[in-house]
């Protein structure tokens, strides 16, 4: 769900990617559905391991497994990390499930804004004429 929101209401400032340290084997029903209500499907989205994304250096990362999570450091870079006490929602009820939805849908808008009001990272020009000898 974080992925999500942070595609749909953040591109502008964040490129996420999201994975889990158990992933399940399919995003549950109550989630397609509690995402639907927001206008948000998931439809290019499935579970993934944190195992899929480890050479990947983040600028930040955001754990809500309240788990160690495995070392984090990408070329002498230690992202910030972010630890977010949200529940699991996997076995509540709908109306829980749409509980926690929401909770993840305020703390991805806090950090979007966040990063919104931080200055644009430097953007590489380039030098010389552009051509490259064949």
């Amino acid at each position: 769900m974080a992925e999500a929101f942070a595609r749909a209401l953040g591109s502008d400032v964040i490129v996420p990617a999201s994975a889990g340290l158990a992933p399940a084997m399919a995003i549950a029903r109550d989630t397609i559905a509690a995402m639907a209500e927001k206008d948000i499907g998931l439809r290019d989205h499935y579970p993934k391991s944190v195992q899929n994304l480890a050479r990947v250096q983040f600028d930040v990362v955001v754990n809500m497994a309240q788990r160690p999570l495995p070392a984090l450091v990408r070329e002498g870079r230690q992202p910030r990390l972010l630890e977010w006490e949200v529940p699991d929602p996997i076995g509540m009820t709908y109306k829980e499930h749409c509980q926690v939805r929401d909770e993840i849908e305020r703390k991805v808008v806090d950090l979007i804004e966040e990063l919104r009001r931080q200055p644009p990272p430097r953007q590489f020009r380039g030098q010389g004429s552009g051509r490259v000898p064949l």
